[in-house]
């Protein structure tokens, strides 16, 4: 199924790597050498970025045959937001095309080429908002990540599933690189072309094994989800994720984060920087606790250094001043309907903390028996929340019915749905499988 894919020179494994042959997790050591992908079948092509050549690349997939190989880069850490900076799609009798998103207003064109084909890609959830951006989404849609999930690989990044079922060896070492960099460079499109090339062998070889395994149609109705499920919609108030605001202690603390963050975002945008570029989370937080009134005081704390930092002072002295004199404090916390952090269940409710523990033991033997993660088998929010409160009357019914309403797919309360009314109900039975887990 690897015909035609272009090899280089053998990659050398570390001692500890493995991968799955046959269903048997293996030492690569005892395997001969990988080879190496690192020339693209078909060269390096060249980036559509003129009207022109994206009607000639729209045209080109529109003739092609088969699924479309879609890819995405972005400069999450160096760009504001999550935008693709870089769009890769191969299909068969049309080559692999790359496509710079940010020389056209959108990709309409392209996403009309490729209605009704199925589009094949990795970790689909981090690409599809940004292919969303620009005007794309699928009608059909194969996560090869997810499937690999499902299928039991023991590591699912794209680099480790091709080599453990294709036996070629991936190079990831330009996935963290600045994509907004015009021009780019050569070895980064080499990359690029190389993400798409491997995902059609490497869905036929998930296939397989999702078929062996009766897991298929798991598969399926997680791809569907997640194109039902569409572009999550914004926080609300997207500023207390600030990382360590569960340290903050008053109110005005509190409103003194909000304020820095939002003036954090608005410059951020303006500028096209990333965030954290400006000032980390961490000098957030220094800075709602210390509350510094002066330019000397807010750059001793810490994460206020260098020249950015200085340079845009009195914008955050400023923000600590609003903070000060807002009239609208938030509360610590946000009332809602989600359960309490679980390591506060045992002296909040004893009884919930019991089920969650019985329920997450059974998941866990479960998970064990199908090789499938735990958190695939039933999302962990889901868990929480039905052990916190669960039916009035438990049974496999309400137990499945309640599942379906916060969310989980048919096949999930297929094989979980039994389980958990079990451990809901009689956690105590559950008490030898909490043991094993530790």
């Amino acid at each position: 199924m690897t015909e035609g894919v272009a090899a280089g020179t053998a990659a050398a494994p570390g001692p500890s790597a493995t991968v799955v042959v046959d269903g048997r997790t293996v030492e690569l050591a005892d395997l001969p050498d990988l080879v190496e992908l690192d020339t693209p079948r078909d060269g390096i092509p060249s980036v559509v970025d003129t009207a022109p050549a994206l009607r000639r690349c729209a045209a080109a997939l529109a003739a092609g045959t088969g699924p479309a190989a879609v890819d995405t880069e972005r400069a999450s850490g160096f760009r504001y937001g999550q935008r693709a900076m870089l769009v890769q799609i191969r299909r068969e009798g049309a080559g692999t095309w790359l496509i710079d998103p940010e020389a056209f207003p959108n990709l309409d064109i392209i996403n009309d080429a490729l209605r009704g084909v199925e589009w094949i890609l990795h970790a689909a959830s981090q690409d599809l908002p940004c292919l969303a951006g620009v005007g794309m989404w699928p009608d059909r849609l194969f996560d090869t990540e997810l499937a690999a999930r499902l299928a039991g690989l023991p590591r699912v990044g794209l680099g480790a599933v091709v080599e453990s079922l294709l036996g070629f060896h991936l190079a990831k070492e330009h996935s963290a690189a600045d994509w907004s960099t015009r021009p780019l460079p050569e070895p980064w499109l080499r990359y690029a072309a190389l993400d798409v090339e491997v995902l059609v062998d490497l869905q036929e070889e998930l296939v397989a094994l999702l078929e062996r395994d009766g897991k298929l149609d798991y598969a399926a109705q997680e791809f569907q989800h997640l194109l039902d499920t569409g572009v999550p919609a914004p926080r609300q108030d997207p500023w207390r994720r600030t990382s360590g605001s569960h340290t903050i202690r008053s109110r005005t603390q509190m409103a003194a984060v909000r304020e820095l963050w939002e003036t954090r975002e608005r410059l951020a945008q303006s500028r096209d920087i990333a965030p954290g570029r400006l000032i980390p989370d961490s000098a957030i937080i220094a800075a709602a606790k210390g509350m510094p009134t002066t330019v000397p005081a807010l750059l001793a704390l810490a994460g206020f250094h260098g020249r950015a930092a200085k340079r845009d002072a009195p914008r955050w002295l400023h923000a600590l001043r609003s903070a000060k004199d807002s009239t609208e404090l938030p509360p610590l916390q946000v009332a809602g309907n989600a359960p309490p952090p679980p390591r506060t269940w045992s002296e909040r409710d004893p009884q919930a903390a019991a089920r969650l523990a019985a329920a997450r033991a059974g998941l866990g033997q479960l998970s064990e028996e199908l090789a499938i993660p735990a958190e695939n088998l039933l999302t962990p929010d889901f868990l929480r929340r039905i052990s916190w409160r669960p039916p009035e009357e438990i049974t496999r019914g309400s137990v499945g019915a309640l599942l379906a309403e916060l969310g989980a797919r048919p096949w999930q309360i297929e094989l979980t749905g039994t389980l958990l009314a079990q451990a809901l109900a009689h956690p105590e039975a559950f008490k030898p499988a909490i043991e094993a887990a530790g």
